[in-house]
């Protein structure tokens, strides 16, 4: 397949991918479907797909697949190709650690890329306290640890999590996860201690605001955990699979203030939120929170698998030597692609570019709510946001409305990503570096999509 350079085109690491929607066949296209049956027949049947096709180039703000279609990507892989696919600072600071060593277990024999990650986290993340930070390969895996550090450094033992939340799919993550289809179902018994609680939603809270909304959860940790059992609270400043649900301001403060008073560890899961996706460098900085610890993947590596955990070095430094680690934690490969990817959100304004896509979306999805009352909300925040859809009479979420809508932009050229507990919301994520003309012709079928 030969890819024509046109004028609006990215170079992606490989290949000058013109930034089109291009639709060379049906899709999944002929190629795509060889793809597909070949997973079917190699692949464990719950490791499923959302887009059926056959990548085999990505860049900018398009996924191109073996038959030539060209689809405009809102997904970014989940929030992890933030500073675009195979960005060449990426490609070339991974070529280089390539040609030096792919691997000696951080643990055994340690390397500068390491080192100089968590430097970069501890420079980073919220605070001016003296952090330290210790990196891992998943989100899921990095949340993990955070408990475990947690527990060690408080000497107790009980989680709280709220409703809605996602944190992995690990045992002990898995308990912290709400929803129970696809995540949790059949999989259990699960981790013990965890404890669930109500989150500020404020769509569908009443009008509730933040501080009542924490006092609310408050109440409940104190009846049913009491803090002095408490290790930690875990929760994210903006929900991910969830349903992109934004705390009523205060909310997120409240808890925090709590969580010092009485000595309990409060844990940001920005697996999703970190690094620049929200207007910001990291979520927690827009309700003016600083959290003991904070945990990141996702974004992170531009698509390497690393995550870490960063926080205040009393709780960081509790856990014994040999306590934390792992064969792949931190990988060098990793480390450098990480160290580019930063680069590249600060030197290429890309948190000023979350803010500007933000400022799109709500344009355009503004615009279609004007017209259709079955988007009940809007909300979000930088490259980060969702509508939710819901009968306009009762407000009663329609999962299967946005089932045919995310099925149907695919079929037409746009990646689009559902969530919520209710199945009922449609997630936006482009990669930073979409360009707006890209993004407006993507809503745009997406607005086509919902008035067919």
């Amino acid at each position: 397949m030969t890819l024509i350079d046109e004028p609006r085109a990215v170079h992606a690491g490989g290949p000058t991918l013109p930034q089109e929607r291009r639709l060379v066949t049906a899709i999944p296209g002929p190629e795509s479907e060889r793809l597909l049956a070949r997973k079917a027949s190699a692949v464990a049947a719950g490791v499923g797909h959302t887009v059926p096709v056959a990548v085999v180039a990505a860049g900018g703000g398009v996924v191109v697949d073996a038959d030539g279609n060209s689809l405009i990507d809102l997904g970014s892989g989940i929030a992890v190709t933030g500073v675009g696919n195979s960005n060449p600072r990426v490609t070339a600071a991974v070529a280089a650690q390539l040609d030096a060593f792919t691997h000696t277990c951080f643990t055994i024999a340690p390397y500068e890329g390491y080192v100089a990650v968590a430097e970069a986290l501890n420079r980073l993340t919220p605070g001016d306290h003296e952090k330290r930070s210790a990196l891992f390969n998943s989100g899921a895996e990095a949340v993990e640890n955070a408990i475990k550090i947690a527990r060690h450094h408080t000497r107790r033992s009980a989680v709280v999590a709220f409703d809605h939340a996602y944190h992995g799919r690990t045992n002990l993550t898995m308990a912290l996860t709400a929803k129970n289809i696809p995540y949790k179902s059949g999989f259990g018994p699960f981790a013990p201690d965890i404890y669930r609680m109500p989150l500020s939603y404020p769509f569908r809270d009443g009008g509730l605001t933040g501080a009542d909304a924490a006092a609310r959860a408050i109440s409940q940790i104190e009846k049913q955990v009491g803090a002095e059992n408490l290790a930690a609270i875990i929760i994210e400043p903006i929900q991910g699979e969830g349903g992109f649900i934004v705390p009523a301001e205060g909310f997120l403060a409240a808890l925090v203030d709590w969580a010092r008073a009485n000595d309990v560890v409060f844990i940001a899961d920005e697996v999703q939120t970190g690094f620049a996706r929200t207007g910001a460098m990291f979520a927690s900085e827009h309700e003016g929170i600083v959290p003991d610890l904070i945990v990141t993947a996702k974004g992170i590596a531009g698509g390497l698998p690393l995550s870490a955990v960063t926080g205040r070095a009393d709780i960081m430094d509790s856990a014994h030597v040999g306590g934390l680690g792992g064969t792949y934690g931190g990988n060098p490969l990793a480390c450098a692609a990480a160290l580019a990817t930063i680069e590249a959100y600060e030197e290429d304004g890309l948190v000023e570019r979350a803010r500007e896509i933000e400022a799109v979306l709500y344009r355009e999805l503004g615009s279609l709510q004007a017209r259709d009352a079955r988007i009940g909300d809007i909300r979000g925040r930088g490259a980060m946001v969702a509508i939710e859809l819901v009968d306009p009479e009762t407000g009663v979420p329609d999962a299967g409305l946005t089932a045919r809508v995310a099925r149907e932009s695919i079929a037409r050229g746009v990646i689009v990503l559902t969530c919520g507990t209710y199945g009922n919301v449609i997630r936006f994520l482009p990669p930073l570096t979409i360009d707006d003309d890209l993004l407006v012709e993507a809503l745009g079928v997406i607005g086509d999509v919902l008035a067919a």
